[in-house]
């Protein structure tokens, strides 16, 4: 497969919160601000201040948004905090139409989802080095009470379990230094060919 035949496939980005996720796709957007794309999902939660319908997210009723689920529109759903979120077909098709490459920034259980439809993505797992390395970044941020650190440590290992099978993903980034990383998620995101990382024990 050639690089633009790859350029063109949406690239699922997925790995444990605070693995630095959000940060590798903010420097990619702001180098490429004309061949990225999100595919705006849609909730049935209220809009926050600030947003826009349309724009960090299409906001439907759960009364659509099952109608929405029961056509087969969506390529992956699932409900967080009570509410429900949903990457939709042509949210991805409409960024394809206009020659960007999308990108998908979900949890494991979208990825099940999307594995069993025909998208056929990229998958990319972003790795912490360590557990340890995960927990000091998250304590870090000084954002997290120990509960919600727990839980997050909790959802990672679910995270790092998945990506142990077979198949899981493509390629592995591991993110030990934020310029490394970087540079190889931009080759992938670009539709290059690399090896990746190997997949670290994280065992500690």
């Amino acid at each position: 497969m050639s690089p633009l035949q790859d350029f063109l496939r949406p690239l699922v980005l997925f790995g444990p919160s605070g693995t630095g996720k959000s940060t590798l796709l903010q420097r990619l957007f702001q180098e490429f601000p004309d061949k990225f794309a999100f595919s705006v999902s849609h909730t049935t939660r209220q809009p926050r201040p600030g947003e826009t319908d349309g724009q960090q997210y299409h906001f439907v009723s759960r009364e659509t948004f099952h109608s929405l689920l029961d056509r087969g529109a969506f390529l992956e759903h699932a409900e967080f905090s009570g509410n429900l979120y949903g990457t939709s077909i042509q949210a991805v098709q409409s960024i394809a139409d206009l020659g960007k490459r999308c990108i998908l920034d979900i949890e494991v259980q979208g990825v099940r989802q999307i594995k069993a439809t025909a998208l056929n993505p990229m998958y990319l797992f972003i790795s912490p080095p360590s557990l340890s390395a995960l927990r000091s970044r998250l304590v870090g941020r000084g954002t997290e009470t120990d509960s919600s650190i727990e839980k997050r440590l909790k959802t990672a290992l679910n995270e790092i379990s998945y990506a142990k099978e077979p198949g899981s993903y493509d390629i592995v980034i591991v993110n030990d230094d934020l310029d490394r990383a970087y540079g190889l998620f931009k080759q992938v995101a670009l539709g290059e060919r690399i090896p990746g990382d190997p997949l670290p024990p994280l065992d500690d």
